[in-house]
């Protein structure tokens, strides 16, 4: 395991479309463990996607205090509701904004093991869930941005 260097605002690599992990296979799964063991070093951070890594693959990592959660080739099957956050982001240092997210989410995605799994998430593991999975599209949450704080 690796503790990884965290891309920042103007990587261009922030902005590109991640492709889909077609193999789980060892090198996978070490990315996934050093995108956990990068995750862990950080502060305040909840989750990590692997292009903040420089890595354009589908593979998210998070912990929102009731474990870790590592996500492959996640997809959002679901939303309902809206609600206000606030969000920062780890590759966007020091700059937090006011946006909306949905407030309820239903994700299938691959463990680890390949296995399919659904799960739901609210309130904030929404937000994180859905911040997440917005950068493997390139998104960064200043794109939704209706004010800074």
């Amino acid at each position: 395991m690796a503790i990884r260097t965290i891309r920042t605002y103007g990587d261009t690599i922030l902005r590109k479309k991640c492709r889909p992990v077609e193999q789980i296979d060892d090198r996978i799964k070490t990315l996934l463990a050093d995108m956990v063991e990068t995750l862990y070093n950080t502060d305040n951070s909840a989750g990590l996607a692997a292009p903040q890594i420089g890595i354009l693959k589908r593979l998210v990592v998070y912990d929102m205090g009731e474990g870790l959660v590592q996500l492959i080739n996640p997809e959002i099957i679901e939303v309902k509701g809206e609600q206000d956050v606030i969000e920062g982001c780890l590759s966007i240092p020091g700059k937090w904004g006011n946006l909306k997210r949905p407030e309820y989410v239903k994700i299938k995605y691959l463990n680890e093991n390949g296995d399919s799994v659904v799960i739901e998430g609210e309130g904030e593991i929404a937000k994180c869930i859905c911040h997440e999975l917005d950068h493997l599209d390139g998104i960064l949450f200043i794109d939704k941005v209706t004010s800074y704080l």
